[in-house]
């Protein structure tokens, strides 16, 4: 439909446009360009900028428009729903219309949107209004018809009149009923709204099954599911795992052939109605809401709970419950006046990809960083992202200049998601790993099975750097205020070689520093002191041997008396200890065998760092009666009565494993204030014990 050319064009524009305000003499431009992008993304699903900015030109157009109303016309956006119809389907009409949600993105719009309905129908502007909200599920949408209880027809929503017949696809997903006793409601024909979803855990696995298969995989789980619907084998289809959420009931006929919708009286009954059936419906995640208020407070709940949710969506929707006051509210060409989309803060944008930079870690790793355009990305803006290593630069294809969508995974860490080569204007440059580190020029080296470049250097001056700020750092000897500024100072002053250093420093010269007072130093001679008396298993980590956990390190300290006792430890020693394994050992005994590693050891002892085994190092010596032996425990939510590390150490003395994420692994979960996802996630896998902070505090009395 469109040539490359065209493309190029149109995405220059985009970024034109989506940077600026539109002149009304653009207006045409702006229309083509928002087709393009529906095009993108409902025909052809691989869609090149994210929801958030289509949403913004979108915004922008309806701007335009209702200054300039003499220059909307037919067949402008904003006078249809998206058309995911295509020229090869086969197009079937809609008994009612599937349109589009206006959006909202903030509690103001949704008072807007609450006071604008009351003006319509007339009704006391300070009284309640009760809402229905659900999730707005980002998958496919499409509309089934069952005629005497039995499945009759499938459709995706196309062009909102007129949808693509994909009958024999729904019947291949097993949450999509081929018979539901409709009858028994007395209604012979109903048109029902649902969204076909993939789980998010369930999509990993599809993508996995297509690298191994040599496919392109998919950008999103929409996209996957979207393309599923439509696919010309039913097998495909089932083989996405695509599952269809029913969300509505659109039209209902009773058995004398008139429109009996009214007679479920509000949508949150036509859900329950559906649930009854034995329909896939929002459980939880749907709410009646006496009231605006409410309604925004069940919304800004799920924005802080989305990552917590197995299924994608990308804001709520607020409904209008009673369906005689819908009807009242009635539609525009676009939208229905009496719902609206809540959008959550955006996971994804699309940006430009300037430049990457190589950071030296602590043990040689060379990470790729991407810099890119700063782009705002869930409320925070991001203009730096790992790239991992240099294989994942090659799967995702980056070259320099290039377009690329990014996300934040769980609104925390910027990932690329893809670059977009049809973008590409021919200027872009091959990305080309370095052959020597970029710190101290030696050449790089790969270990068999490992995908990281390393710099074998071990007195490469970033890495020294790097360790630095690791043994100081709270993970592992946890010096309280000295942090990377610190250490960036005391080696531009020629303090600090080795780490050694640390323990030696000259407390009056630092006392003379810029942005140093008494009490400062003062505070950083105390806790570099405490450090010193430390167990020795933090020892053992702060010292950035490979692959030297914080686990392995208190395995050692276990069944040592002093840290210089590895020095004469044989391979069989370490591999004999239950859970260390060849490639530690092989790592620790190559660290014990440098004559440069043992003189840094005799000089922390001189400084007193303590080398010996402590009382926290020993194992711990757990009673066969003891109440939690064998059992999984993980702390959530803010303690009031202990500290998180406290609690975690009294569990361990009564035989819990303390672990660190909620699985099917977990037995028992403790809960203080302001518990989040992870509540959620425990109370929805059924099999963990939760206990508030009194209810373990009772049983290891």
């Amino acid at each position: 439909m469109y040539s490359k050319e065209q493309e190029q064009l149109l995405l220059r524009q985009t970024e034109t446009f989506k940077n600026a305000n539109v002149d009304v003499d653009q207006l045409a431009k702006l229309r083509d360009l928002l087709r393009y992008h529906e095009w993108r993304y409902a025909v052809k699903n691989d869609p090149i900028i994210s929801d958030f900015e289509y949403d913004k030109l979108f915004d922008e157009l309806k701007r335009i428009e209702k200054l300039h109303p003499e220059k909307i016309t037919p067949d402008s956006p904003t006078q249809r729903v998206t058309n995911d119809l295509t020229e090869s389907g086969n197009a079937v009409e809609h008994i009612k219309p599937m349109l589009s949600l206006g959006n909202s993105y903030n509690a103001e719009d949704l008072r807007d949107f609450d006071e604008s309905i009351k003006r319509l129908l007339n009704i006391d502007i300070e009284s309640d209004l009760e809402y229905c909200v659900e999730p707005k599920f980002d998958g496919g949408s499409l509309a089934l018809i069952y005629t005497d209880d039995l499945l009759e027809r499938a459709a995706t929503r196309g062009n909102g009149s007129k949808g693509e017949e994909m009958t024999l696809n729904a019947k291949a997903m097993p949450s999509v009923l081929l018979k539901a006793k409709f009858s028994s409601k007395g209604f012979r024909r109903v048109e029902l709204r649902g969204e076909a979803l993939i789980r998010i855990e369930n999509f990993k696995k599809v993508n996995q099954r297509r690298e191994k298969e040599g496919l392109s995989l998919f950008a999103n789980p929409r996209n996957a599911a979207t393309g599923g619907l439509r696919t010309k084998d039913p097998q495909e289809t089932k083989n996405r795992e695509i599952e269809v959420f029913m969300f509505q009931v659109g039209y209902a006929e009773s058995e004398n052939g008139t429109d009996d919708l009214q007679r479920l009286k509000t949508h949150y009954n036509s859900v329950e109605l559906l649930r009854e059936l034995g329909f896939k419906v929002p459980e939880k995640e749907i709410k009646k809401c006496k009231n605006i208020a409410e309604a925004i407070d069940f919304c800004n709940y799920w924005q802080e709970q989305r990552d917590s949710y197995p299924y994608e969506i990308d804001g709520m929707v607020v409904k209008l419950n009673d369906l005689a006051l819908q009807e009242r509210a009635g539609f525009t060409q676009h939208h229905p006046r009496w719902a609206i989309a809540f959008k959550f803060k955006a996971k994804q944008a699309t940006t430009k990809l300037v430049d990457v930079e190589y950071q030296i870690g602590k043990i040689g790793s060379v990470t790729p960083v991407a810099k890119v355009e700063p782009v705002q990305l869930a409320g925070v803006t991001v203009s730096s992202i790992s790239l991992h290593n240099e294989e994942f630069i090659q799967s995702k294809d980056l070259r320099l200049g290039d377009r690329i969508l990014i996300e934040r995974a769980g609104d925390v860490i910027p990932y690329i998601v893809k670059s977009f080569p049809d973008a590409r204007e021919g200027t872009e440059q091959k990305i080309e790993f370095p052959k020597s580190c970029p710190s101290c020029k030696t050449t790089l080296v790969q270990a068999e099975k490992e995908a990281a470049w390393r710099c074998p250097n071990y007195d490469c001056p970033d890495q020294f750097k790097q360790r630095l700020y690791f043994h100081v750092s709270k993970g592992a000897m946890d010096i309280d205020g000295f942090g990377p500024s610190y250490v960036d100072q005391f080696i531009h002053q020629g303090w600090v070689n080795d780490l050694a250093d640390i323990y030696k420093l000259d407390y009056q010269s630092i006392s003379v520093l810029e942005g140093f007072g008494e009490r400062s130093v003062e505070k950083l001679r105390e806790a570099i002191n405490k450090a010193k008396k430390n167990p020795i298993h933090r020892l053992l980590h702060g010292l950035s041997i490979h692959h030297l956990g914080k686990k392995a390190s208190k395995l050692l300290a276990e069944n040592i008396s002093n840290v210089k006792d590895l020095q004469s430890w044989t391979f069989d020693d370490f591999v004999n200890i239950k859970d260390i394994g060849p490639v530690v050992a092989e790592n620790v005994i190559q660290f014990f065998a440098d004559d440069k590693n043992i003189a840094l050891l005799d000089k922390l002892e001189a400084l007193g760092v303590n080398l010996k085994q402590t009382d926290e190092d020993k194992p711990v010596q757990v009673s066969l009666d003891a109440p939690f032996i064998g059992k999984s425990i993980l702390f959530t939510g803010t303690l009031q009565k202990m500290g998180r590390k406290e609690a975690q150490e009294l569990a361990a003395k009564m035989g819990a494993k303390n672990i660190s994420a909620v699985s099917s692994k977990l037995d028992i979960l403790v809960v203080g204030e302001k518990a989040g996802s992870k509540l959620k996630k425990a109370q929805a896998l059924g099999t963990v014990e939760i206990l508030t902070e009194d209810d373990f505090i009772a049983r290891v009395k």
